[in-house]
């Protein structure tokens, strides 16, 4: 079987700078950190901005800067950095409306719900301690606009390697 990669213009910085760095970030998150996702209210209004804030990182020329920090980030601060080092990219987020943080948050909470969507659907599945009832419930009415949102994101810029077909072994 053949996967074609191909390589969106920044391959949207921000799901590299924010996703890659996710699986180690959310095992060290602090209790702060945690606690800020989980009262994070997701709404239509954020929704908007947020989609407009990665259109407006997707419209951003490849820049290495987002490939600098190799180490992966362990707070909701670290993250911001990153985003706020990376030329451009802050004032790309601030045109939507959105600060770089809540940018976060939201992405943050995001993934945090959607893993709730799939935990409720499980078999006696119940919703995590901390998870909002009603993010779960946006979350899973807005599934398209998220699928839509994560399909953009087809490869990392900061991978060392070239475009083109990958064989499946």
């Amino acid at each position: 079987m053949t996967f074609s990669r191909s390589r969106t213009a920044p391959a949207t910085i921000a799901f590299a700078i924010l996703f890659a760095p996710f699986a180690s970030f959310a095992q060290d998150l602090s209790d702060a950190d945690a606690r800020e996702i989980s009262s994070y209210a997701l709404t239509d209004a954020a929704l908007g901005k947020y989609i407009q804030a990665t259109d407006n990182l997707d419209a951003m020329p490849d820049s290495a800067a987002a490939c600098d920090d190799e180490g992966d980030a362990d707070s909701l601060d670290a993250i911001v950095a990153r985003i706020t080092g990376t030329p451009g990219a802050e004032a790309a987020i601030e045109s939507a409306g959105m600060s770089a943080r809540e940018y976060v948050v939201f992405t943050m909470s995001i993934l945090q719900n959607g893993m709730a969507a799939w935990a409720l659907t499980q078999p006696e599945g119940t919703l995590p301690p901390g998870v909002s009832k009603e993010n779960v419930d946006f979350y899973n009415s807005h599934q398209e606009a998220f699928a839509q949102l994560g399909s953009r994101e087809s490869s990392d810029p900061c991978s060392d390697q070239d475009e083109g077909d990958y064989e499946e072994e």
